[in-house]
């Protein structure tokens, strides 16, 4: 059973601060559905929108994944952190104040460290480099190298940039001056243990540091550009680590995703120093991959984002084939994809430098505003592939370009996009478009079918089957409204909703249920979830809530009704007689219920309306 918070002043002051339609909106792009919202789901591949905030509960549900719970679970879910971590970021978040709890000594258990402290070593080792580029002495080589690269002070702060000392130990003697474990700084990567075994030394030396921060804005791993010429190489990336997944990540994502999302637009580009540029010059919507080409996952990111991403590429041969990648990542997914190549207007080799010339940002403008669809620039290659060609190398080429778009998805594009596809392949082959289609195997994808909501399918709670027993939809109704758990007769009935379940997951939230209810209030939905930490206690008890707002469709009454219905029929599967009607003349529970809804009709600000970004 989850442990029942007599006295959680903090836990309630985040809560209370928190919104949760605020916050979600702020990492996937909400839109109105009635009195909820509906975005794509991040914990599942979600295509199509299948995961409901409900404001007016401070929760959210895939009724897809069965993924649901409050903020603290959401934020517990996607930025994979434990509730402590959750707490103190929401309440930062909020301006809440927690109260300072006891050091915790480091766990020596575990041979690895956990998210936690590693996430804790980067922050430090950041605020470390910050103050070694302030330094007079050590900081003068990397300020001299931002001076050179013309990076203003603001972006400076923005983007946290400090510099490692030409040192191999200036991390290391300052960690062990503080006395801390060592052990998540080597599993952060910024220590590397000797070849004799015998210690650890700075993994980066006389380097101007990057910090590399997740989509909640915590430094998880650092990018390294070298200040002497003479080193090699020239960047030098954190290795992936528990908290760090290169080819999930995007550079300067939390400075640049609510530009993207109110824009609607992404623009992609290749490297650390263009990001900054652009969001200098004023693209704020720009990020950067991490040395890698861009994946399926950055694609997942940026899908729950916005409508349109640019990607742009360097002119070179190298950026040439970047492109073509790129256009096999997306091109099965639900977004407007454009190519955009730095050589179409101008001869600078990167945004970075194009943004410090003269004029610089215009030109910068048209190149964006010239990107081509993924889908043009990949037929453009193909017909400068087959200008010359013959028959029989045509035939050859078309034919390998229907089996690899099959490979990537052709099956699942809509029947529009499909059309114009097989039109373009038609129209560089020279033949009709049914010859085309004759060649398109039936039936056949090379990936999985985005999911779907399924409107009559009923939700899971958590990741346990559905219990269809009739005490099961009673627990259900009680946490939909909570006074309900009056209307019980007692123990009896009471004593049936408690358990025992073959689910643990219903077990704790039916436990939740009696020991909220034992505290003298009543078990709702909100107060339910506001005494476990689990991500799958809240995931059960947000499922079946909602499966019963379905049901009811939200409707007070028809859900008393049903209430009753299930509750009656709880006492005929468990053989037990009705308790008899109220002889006394005193108001029921069930009319007091009533009563109480209709005084708490009125539910105060109306928070159906989406919050904006400050």
């Amino acid at each position: 059973m989850p442990e029942l918070w007599q006295s959680n002043d903090d836990r309630d002051r985040v809560r209370a601060a928190t919104d949760i339609v605020r916050l979600v909106g702020e990492h996937v792009a909400l839109k109105p559905k009635g009195r909820e919202y509906a975005g794509l789901c991040p914990f599942h591949d979600d295509h199509r929108p299948s995961m409901n905030v409900v404001p007016s509960k401070q929760i959210f549900h895939c009724f897809v994944c069965g993924a649901g719970g409050d903020a603290f679970s959401f934020v517990q879910r996607y930025f994979k952190m434990e509730f402590r971590e959750a707490l103190e970021f929401l309440a930062e978040r909020g301006g809440v104040k927690l109260t300072p709890r006891r050091a915790q000594p480091p766990s020596t258990d575990s041979p690895r460290s956990s998210r936690a402290e590693i996430v804790q070593a980067s922050a430090f080792a950041a605020e470390f480099f910050r103050a070694i580029l302030r330094h007079p002495e050590h900081g003068q080589a990397a300020r001299d190298v931002i001076a050179r690269r013309a990076i203003s002070p603001e972006m400076v702060q923005q983007f946290g940039l400090g510099a490692a000392p030409a040192r191999w130990d200036g991390l290391l003697l300052t960690v062990q001056n503080k006395s801390l474990d060592t052990r998540p700084f080597t599993d952060a990567g910024l220590f590397k243990r000797r070849d004799s075994g015998d210690g650890v030394y700075d993994s980066f030396r006389n380097r101007l540091m990057f910090p590399i921060q997740d989509a909640a804005g915590r430094v998880i791993a650092f990018g390294a550009r070298k200040i002497d010429e003479a080193d090699e190489p020239k960047y030098l990336n954190s290795s992936e680590h528990a908290a760090f997944n290169k080819s999930a990540t995007l550079y300067a994502l939390p400075q640049a995703q609510r530009t993207i999302q109110s824009s609607r637009v992404a623009i992609i580009t290749e490297g650390y120093t263009d990001a900054i540029a652009c969001h200098q010059a004023g693209f704020t919507n720009a990020v950067a991959t991490l040395g890698t080409a861009l994946t399926r996952e950055h694609a997942t990111v940026l899908r729950r984002l916005c409508d349109t991403v640019v990607l742009l590429f360097d002119g070179d041969m190298a950026g040439q084939k970047a492109a073509e990648r790129a256009v096999e990542v997306f091109f099965a997914e639900t977004l407007d994809v454009k190519i955009a190549l730095m050589s179409s207007r101008t001869d600078a080799k990167d945004p970075d430098e194009l943004l410090k010339r003269e004029g610089g940002a215009d030109v910068f403008r048209e190149v964006i505003d010239g990107a081509i669809d993924l889908l043009d620039f990949r037929f453009r290659k193909l017909r400068e592939r087959t200008r010359s060609a013959g028959p029989a190398a045509l035939t050859r080429a078309i034919t390998d370009e229907i089996k690899r778009l099959v490979e990537l998805g052709l099956a699942d594009q809509t029947p529009i996009r499909r059309k114009l596809i097989v039109r373009q392949l038609a129209t560089i082959a020279g033949v009709d478009e049914a010859t085309i289609l004759a060649e398109i195997p039936a039936g056949r994808g090379g990936r999985r079918p985005a999911f779907e909501p399924r409107p009559n399918v009923e939700p899971k709670p958590g990741a346990t089957s559905v219990d269809r027993s009739a005490a099961a939809h009673v627990l259900a109704c009680v946490l939909a409204e909570g006074g309900l758990w009056h209307a019980l007769s007692e123990p009896e009935q009471r004593k049936l909703v408690e358990g025992p379940w073959s689910s643990s997951a219903l077990a704790e939230v039916a436990q939740a249920v009696s020991g909220v209810a034992a505290q003298g209030r009543d078990p709702g939905l909100s107060a339910v979830l506001s005494i476990g930490e689990s991500t799958e206690f809240q995931q059960a008890a947000v499922a079946l809530s909602q499966a019963i707002e379905q049901q009811s469709e939200s409707d007070p009454d028809r859900l008393k009704t049903y209430f009753e219905q299930c509750r009656k029929r709880m006492a005929i599967e468990t053989g037990q007689s009705e308790p008899a009607p109220n002889a006394t003349g005193k108001e029921d529970a069930m009319s007091k219920l009533a009563r109480l809804q209709q005084q708490h009709r009125e539910l105060g600000p109306d928070r159906r309306v989406m919050p904006r970004p400050k």
